[in-house]
C-alpha cells in the first residue's frame, strides 16, 4: 500500500483557509486527507435585503427591463429574488428577467435561475466571467441595457469594458463583503503565516485575498507577508479571478482547471507532497513535512523546535550544520547552544530512529544521507564538510553505519 493511502497525502501539512462561505466543507475535505486546518474568515458577507441601493436597482429593472441580465452567484441571485418578493416586486422582477438574455456564470447559478422559474440563455463552460464578457463584446453591446448582479465587489474591468463598448450597465449589489466581526482569528492566521507555520494558504474569493493583504498593510506587516507568500507558502486559489489581487503583488499562485473546492483540494494534495521529496536517510525513507515527518510510511509528529532543526538540516542533506547555525534556526532566538542539544535529543526521540541525525564531534549535526544519494548528486564534493570521522550515531552512541 502506498504511504499516502495509509495516512493521507496532507498528513504533516498545515493549510490556512480564509473562506467565509462553505469553510466547514472545505476544511473537512482537507482534514480527511490528513491536513491540519487553520481557519480564519478574511471577511464576512453582509446581505443587502434592506438596502436602498438594491431596492433602487430592482425598481429600475422592473420599470425598464434589461436586454441582458448576468447572474454571477447562486446565493446572490436567490437573495435578490427573495428580497424583491419581500418588497412586493417579485413577479415583476421575474417577468423583466424572463424577457432578457439571461447569462448564468456556472452550474450552481443555473440551478438558482431555474429554481426561480427562469431559464438561462447561456452559461460559460469555464464558469469564468472573462468568458461572459468575451461573449457579450463579441455580440456587440452598443445601446444595450445590461443588468449585472455583483458578487461583493466590482468585477475588475468588466463594467468598464461594457460601458466602453456602448452599453448601459446597471449594477445590482445583492451583498457586499466587509471585515469579519472578530478580527483576532485573521490576525492569528497572519502571524502564523509570517512565522512559516503554514504550508499552504487558500483563497476562494478575490475579496478574501484583498482583505488579508489589507490587514497586513494596516498592521505594518505587508512586506513580511509578501515575502512569506512569494518564497515559502503555497498559495492556492480556486480560480484566476480570485488570484488577481495576489498576482498584482507578485505572488505566484496555483489554481485547479475546474474552479471548484474539490478540485482545489486535489491540487493541494498534489502540490504539497511534491514540495517534500523523500530522502533515503540511514536506511530509512524520510519525508520532511511542515509539522511532521513521515519515516518509512509512518507519520511522526515533531515539536516545533525539532521541526526547525530538521528543516535546517534538510536544506543541505548530508552536510554538517554547525550548532551556531542551528541555534539561529530555533524559535525564540536564544543564545545558549545547549538549547540545540536539548531540542536535538527530543527530535531524535520523536523520529523513533536516532541514527537519522548524526553528531559530528565538535562541529555540529547532519542528516545521515545514504551514500548512493551523495554519490549521485547530493553532496559528493563536500567530503570535508560531511566528515566521516568523529561521527556519533546519536542516542545509541558509537559510529554511524551507512
Amino acid at each position: 500500500m502506498h504511504q499516502d493511502e495509509q495516512h493521507g497525502p496532507l498528513t504533516g501539512f498545515t493549510v490556512g483557509v480564509t473562506a467565509a462561505r462553505r469553510a466547514e466543507e472545505f476544511g473537512a475535505l482537507l482534514e480527511r486527507r490528513g491536513a491540519t486546518v487553520l481557519h480564519a474568515p478574511a471577511l464576512r458577507i453582509v446581505p443587502l435585503a434592506d438596502d436602498g441601493e438594491l431596492l433602487a436597482a430592482t425598481r429600475s429593472i422592473v420599470e425598464s427591463a434589461p436586454d441582458v441580465a448576468v447572474a454571477t452567484t447562486a446565493v446572490g441571485f436567490r437573495g435578490w429574488i427573495e428580497a424583491a418578493a419581500d418588497w412586493g416586486l417579485g413577479e415583476l422582477l421575474l417577468a423583466a428577467l424572463g424577457g432578457a438574455e439571461l447569462l448564468a456564470r456556472g452550474p450552481k447559478v443555473k440551478g438558482a435561475v431555474r429554481a426561480a422559474g427562469l431559464t438561462e440563455t447561456w452559461s460559460p463552460a469555464s464558469e469564468s466571467m472573462a468568458e461572459v464578457l468575451e461573449r457579450l463584446l463579441d455580440e456587440g453591446v452598443a445601446g444595450r441595457r445590461i443588468a449585472l448582479q455583483l458578487h461583493g465587489e466590482p468585477l475588475p474591468g468588466f463594467i468598464e469594458s461594457l460601458r466602453a463598448g456602448g452599453a448601459e450597465v446597471l449594477a445590482v449589489p445583492v451583498y457586499r463583503w466587509t471585515d469579519p466581526e472578530d478580527i483576532a482569528p485573521l490576525d492569528r492566521l497572519l502571524d502564523t503565516t509570517l512565522a512559516r507555520g503554514l504550508d499552504a494558504l487558500t483563497f476562494t474569493s478575490a475579496p478574501a485575498a484583498a482583505s488579508l493583504l489589507g490587514r497586513a498593510e494596516k498592521r505594518g506587516l505587508l512586506p513580511e507577508l509578501l515575502s512569506a507568500l512569494r518564497e515559502d507558502v503555497l498559495v492556492a486559489c480556486v480560480g484566476p479571478v480570485t488570484a488577481l489581487p495576489l498576482q498584482a503583488r507578485g505572488i505566484g499562485t496555483v489554481q485547479p482547471e475546474r474552479f471548484r473546492i474539490a478540485p482545489l483540494v486535489q491540487l493541494i494534495c498534489q502540490e504539497l507532497p511534491a514540495r517534500a521529496p523523500a530522502l533515503p536517510v540511514a536506511g530509512h525513507r524520510v519525508e520532511i513535512r511542515g509539522h511532521a515527518v513521515i519515516v518509512d510510511g509512518e507519520p511522526r509528529p515533531v515539536p516545533p523546535a525539532g521541526m526547525a532543526l530538521l528543516h535546517a538540516l534538510a536544506r543541505r542533506p548530508g552536510w554538517v550544520v554547525a550548532r551556531a547555525d542551528l541555534l539561529r534556526a530555533l524559535p525564540g532566538g536564544g543564545t545558549d547552544e545547549h538549547a540545540v542539544e536539548t531540542a536535538m535529543a527530543r527530535l531524535r526521540t520523536a523520529l523513533g530512529a536516532p541514527r537519522l541525525i548524526q553528531t559530528v564531534v565538535k562541529r555540529g549535526y547532519r542528516l545521515a544521507l545514504d551514500p548512493v544519494v551523495a554519490a549521485d548528486g547530493g553532496a559528493d564534493d563536500g567530503v570535508g564538510d560531511r566528515a566521516d570521522d568523529g561521527v556519533d550515531g546519536g542516542a545509541e552512541g558509537g559510529p554511524a553505519r551507512s
